[in-house]
């Protein structure tokens, strides 16, 4: 494997290669890691370097035209994104978040996985424009060799909980192999594997995507650096695997050949953009958590000597879909942090960001016990601490206390002070072809336009939300569990007024279809009309499902390597 920064090559090479790959991120590397196994040379074009800076993330710049807009909805991404995604912010990106460095969205998300269910896959007549031109059953194999990247478990945890309209789900958490304390990483995951027939170009952003005079074949690829080097790529095959946003808009602004842009004849590429509305819709006091964080909290288990961790949440039946025309959606349950905990009162005193001194020194003082465990897990994440200790500790913490390592790994390692559940929901999207992915008229430093994004909620996402808080608290309360105290807008029937935010999942900008009307790529991603071009990741999903979308992109981009290595074999 050769690693090199676009800077450290001439102006205006000529790079060539059997495979290019435009973005690092899990999709990217994980189509890579497959090909080059089959002895294929490919080629990574990165925009970013190793880690994240603050440089590469404002290319990540979008022009949002659409939801959110209120000050609650922005407050409520804030709270939600800012925390895990370091160089995010609301200002760059007021839809999404992406993180433009060799790993991609890895480097910001918490690791949860969880496959569609096989009604995700139909056409259903309450539904605009769902169906998928492949079956579940069809990718259920991929789904198998997915899991094996994301060291996940094919085996969930025996419990169930089912009540009328609602059953259990499951959701699972991806574990390093390089870090034990750690979600998986996939930009250390994929250096520590050292792959022959590889090779990264960093600092590379794609300007420009080449065809052919005559617009059927892929020819090249325009690529730029920060410190002004060119270079053209040149590769037998090309997959476009640079995020929901950026692969529409490569297409887009791609327009030489095709005025309206690649594999856009129909205007169908940026449409039907999708993400998963997320809501709070309830919560449960501190004083009756504890029966609700046992039952829908954490789970361990053992599968080929590696242990694994599960979310245990509820899921709308797809009996209650169909009778009452509601989308796919699931419930989570999630701590809430106290007001006062003791360590965010310690970081704002160090940062010197205390709106309050005195409160904040109170709060460390009354909280010393927490900070001093955290101090001790902390010295269990020290690189210098054995890994076959880290196993051991880790590995029996998961069997005998899940919902404590969940924390811990959600936390990085620091205990907080909770004063209570909350409940989140979070919602399938119905594909809107005026939900779209456009060309904003400002430019990025390379002069290439922006995205502008149009991220529209439908009713029918308010209407899933509002149903499915009234159905969970109903199905706790017959079941004999703690009442949740809903939100005001459920309480009162207001889906006009649920806060919803994208949850970061974009999907659907270059979705799949056997028919190039109302698609963008075909059943094996590429694109219609271009012999040698693919797309991959959540961008050519037709429908977005309610579960997290890491584990069925992977199982899709594993599905493209292997056609893709059939393809070469021809060559």
């Amino acid at each position: 494997m050769k690693i090199e920064q676009l800077s450290n090559y001439d102006d205006n090479s000529i790079i060539t290669a059997d495979l290019v790959i435009v973005g690092g991120g899990p999709t990217g590397l994980t189509i890579a890691a497959q090909c080059a196994k089959a002895g294929r040379k490919v080629l990574i074009v990165e925009s970013g370097l190793e880690l994240e800076n603050s440089e590469h993330s404002a290319l990540n710049e979008v022009e949002s035209v659409g939801q959110p807009q209120s000050e609650a909805q922005c407050r409520k991404r804030i709270e939600f994104h800012s925390p895990q995604a370091r160089f995010w912010s609301q200002e760059v990106q007021p839809f999404g978040v992406r993180c433009r460095a060799l790993g991609g969205s890895t480097h910001a998300w918490a690791g949860k996985s969880a496959p569609f269910s096989g009604i995700d896959f139909k056409a259903r007549s309450w539904v605009p424009h769902s169906g998928w031109p492949v079956d579940r059953e069809q990718i259920d194999p991929y789904i198998l060799r997915a899991m094996e990247v994301l060291n996940l478990s094919p085996q969930e945890p025996p419990g169930r909980f089912d009540q009328e309209g609602l059953h259990s789900f499951y959701w699972q958490f991806a574990r390093s192999r390089v870090d034990r304390l750690d979600v998986m990483r996939f930009g250390s995951e994929f250096m520590a594997q050292r792959l022959d027939n590889i090779d990264v170009v960093l600092d590379a952003t794609v300007t420009h995507v080449g065809l052919s005079p005559d617009g059927s074949r892929f020819s090249d690829l325009e690529v730029a650096s920060m410190d002004g080097k060119r270079a053209r790529i040149e590769a037998g095959m090309c997959v476009l695997a640079a995020s929901g946003i950026e692969n529409a808009r490569l297409l887009l602004v791609s327009n030489d050949v095709h005025f309206n842009g690649i594999g856009n004849q129909h205007d169908v590429v940026g449409r039907y953009l999708m993400d998963h509305p997320g809501a709070r819709i309830g919560a449960i006091p501190t004083d009756q958590m504890a029966m609700l964080t046992k039952l829908f909290g954490f789970f361990g288990i053992h599968h080929h000597g590696r242990a694994h961790m599960f979310m245990h949440g509820l899921a709308l039946t797809p009996e209650i879909q169909e009778r009452e025309e509601l989308l796919n959606a699931a419930v989570y349950f999630a701590t809430e942090r106290a007001p006062d905990d003791p360590w965010d009162a310690l970081k704002r005193l160090l940062r010197r960001h205390s709106p309050d001194v005195g409160r904040d020194l109170r709060s460390v003082a009354a909280g010393s016990g927490l900070i001093v465990k955290g101090l001790g897990i902390r010295v269990l994440s020290d690189s210098r601490t054995p890994k076959a200790l880290k196993d051991i500790v880790v590995n029996s913490a998961i069997r005998m206390s899940p919902n404590l390592v969940a924390n811990e790994f959600q936390n990085q390692g620091v205990p907080h002070k909770l004063v209570g559940l909350r409940i989140e929901a979070i919602s399938e999207q119905i594909p809107n072809p005026e939900s779209r992915i456009s060309l904003s008229s400002r430019k990025d430093r390379f002069g290439v336009p922006l995205a502008k994004v149009a991220w529209r909620i439908n009713d029918a996402e308010r209407q899933t939300l509002l149903r499915i808080a009234e159905l969970s608290r109903k199905a706790l309360t017959s079941a004999g569990l703690p009442a949740p105290i809903l939100e005001d807008w459920a309480r009162e029937r207001r889906p006009e007024d649920i806060v919803i935010i994208d949850m970061a999942h974009t999907l659907g900008t270059t979705r799949m279809s056997a028919d190039a009307k109302t698609g963008v790529v075909d059943e094996n991603c590429r694109v219609h009309g271009v012999s040698n071009l693919y797309v991959a990741g959540g961008s050519v999903f037709p429908t977005s499902g309610h579960a997290n979308p890491t584990l069925m992109i992977l199982a899709f981009a594993i599905r493209l390597a292997d056609h893709l290595n059939s393809n070469l074999a021809k060559v």
